[in-house]
């Protein structure tokens, strides 16, 4: 293990950047580099269309939201047998 390696024995183990350097770090080839790029740009271009696709859901659900109460309170939509009384809840 090469952390384990190049760090001194004590309860606190010591990293320090000369051993840091040394450290070996497995990299793919740059072919495989560029399809893991291009997967990652298609993914999260599909998350973007999802994001914006949700946002408008909630900007749609808001106006109909706000549009339905105002309805509500100007009598245009009749939502007194909607809702028990507080007689009939008891």
């Amino acid at each position: 293990m090469q952390v384990k390696d190049g760090s001194k024995q004590s309860t606190v183990t010591n990293l320090h950047l000369e051993k840091i350097a040394e450290f070996k770090i497995p990299v793919p080839p740059v072919e495989e580099q560029s399809e893991i790029v291009s997967y990652l740009d298609r993914e999260t271009a599909k998350l973007d269309q999802l994001i914006v696709a949700a946002e408008a859901a909630v900007t749609l659900l808001q106006e109909r939201r706000g549009a339905l109460i105002s309805a509500a309170v100007t009598g245009k939509i009749d939502v007194r047998g909607l809702v028990p009384s507080t007689a009939e809840a008891a």
